[in-house]
């Protein structure tokens, strides 16, 4: 991970750039110094002169320009200086313009976003169990607060007025007939078909005398006793002996016929009129029926309770859950590069939206601060940033004088 650059304060900046001012000005009094003390002066001393001579030149030049970006030099209004104070607003416009089209355009916010992968690392940190929790712990406040503000009143007028005439108006036929072929096609229903098939067998071998009562209730009364006694038995252990069958085989005729009646159930509910029209008829019932309502606002309650219940228990069932679930996500993002790439594209795709959308707003900031600061804020600011580095300027600008000096008096000699 790359380390980030330690933060530079406003103090550190200013202390540089009296530190480089000092440097700068130390320059152009020593060569000040050097020309009066080798002024008049022959031989090499003459060459030593002219060069602390174009030196200072080079100097006062410099220090004029460097300063005439921020303030008046010497208080002297003298025209075209003092910029900064002067066309501040201007600048803060050319500096939104330059950050727009240079930096929040759609490729180099791409690039730059999938340069630091950050849903690799964002994965990778998720997939930390400790991370995971803490992620669970922040998110649980947040939840409950929603939560609670969803009253009985709430949760009738949502029954009411949403959920009940939206399931009204839409059919529900098809849908329902889809999902059932489906779960025809996949088998899922089979494990319900097991649990209830092991039940009635368990229910027949545990309750013989209550099958034979039954049984016995509907024998002739002109029957002998023991008749009735014998084909009583005999239906039982039939009854158990089929039960035993369907339980133990898969392929039983029953199953294969409850799956037949299941699939013909689902297509007749999205293409069969009539089967249609009494579904459609069965659900309007159902939702006429004054104890709908009341019924799904105390499931509603019901559910609420329980989910803050289970919110208020850090070691519980469903923040463990939610915890595992993190960290396996985090887990199968780091280790799978398809739905990395896949994660990487959705969410390049969502910054170069929303730069695209709201990069023009974001650097408005610019202009707009810089236009709420003051002339003189607005040139101090800047000159503490930039400052100590115009100020090699100056420093340059001496030292490219004496050799320049120093040349031109080389080549006046010889000339």
């Amino acid at each position: 991970m790359a380390q980030t650059a330690p933060r530079i304060t406003d103090e550190t900046r200013r202390a540089g750039l009296r530190q480089m001012r000092f440097v700068a000005t130390g320059l152009l009094v020593l060569m000040a110094i050097v020309y009066v003390l080798t002024h008049g002066r022959d031989g090499a001393w003459a060459y030593v002169n002219a060069a602390s001579e174009a030196g200072m030149v080079g100097a006062f030049a410099d220090w004029f320009a460097v300063t005439a970006l921020f303030r008046h030099p010497l208080g002297i209004p003298i025209p075209h200086t003092a910029l900064v104070r002067r066309r501040k607003d201007e600048l803060g416009a050319s500096l939104e313009q330059f950050v727009t089209d240079n930096f929040l355009t759609p490729q180099v916010m791409r690039e730059k976003f999938l340069d630091a992968q950050v849903v690799r690392r964002l994965a990778d940190w998720l997939r930390q169990p400790e991370n995971a929790e803490r992620i669970v712990s922040e998110a649980v406040p947040f939840l409950r607060r929603g939560i609670e503000r969803i009253d009985e009143e709430e949760l009738r007028v949502l029954v009411d007025e949403l959920v009940i005439p939206r399931v009204r108006r839409e059919p529900l036929s098809p849908l329902a007939g889809h999902l059932l072929e489906r779960v025809v096609e996949d088998g899922s229903h089979h494990g319900l078909v097991d649990l209830a098939i092991r039940e009635l067998h368990a229910w027949l071998a545990l309750h013989q005398d209550q099958v034979e009562a039954i049984v016995r209730s509907r024998a002739p009364v002109w029957a002998p006793t023991w008749v009735n006694d014998q084909v009583t038995r005999r239906v039982y252990t039939e009854t158990l002996r089929w039960a035993s069958d369907v339980r133990d085989n898969p392929e039983h005729q029953l199953r294969i016929a409850v799956d037949d009646y299941l699939a013909e159930m689902g297509r007749d509910l999205q293409k069969d009129q009539r089967t249609m029209e009494r579904f459609e008829s069965l659900k309007e019932r159902l939702l006429d029926h004054p104890q709908v309502s009341q019924t799904g606002v105390r499931l509603g309650e019901t559910l609420r309770s329980a989910v803050l219940d289970a919110l208020d228990d850090p070691s519980g069932h469903l923040r463990t859950k939610m915890a595992t679930e993190l960290a396996d996500l985090g887990t199968k993002v780091v280790l799978d590069d398809t739905l990395r790439a896949r994660l990487d594209a959705w969410s390049a795709d969502l910054v170069v939206s929303l730069v695209t959308r709201y990069g023009p707003e974001i650097t408005s900031v610019i202009s707009s601060t810089i236009k709420r600061w003051d002339a003189d804020e607005a040139s101090d600011k800047i000159e503490l940033h930039v400052g100590r580095d115009l100020q090699f300027i100056r420093l340059n600008g001496t030292i490219v004088g004496a050799l320049v000096g120093l040349i031109i008096h080389v080549v006046s000699t010889f000339l």
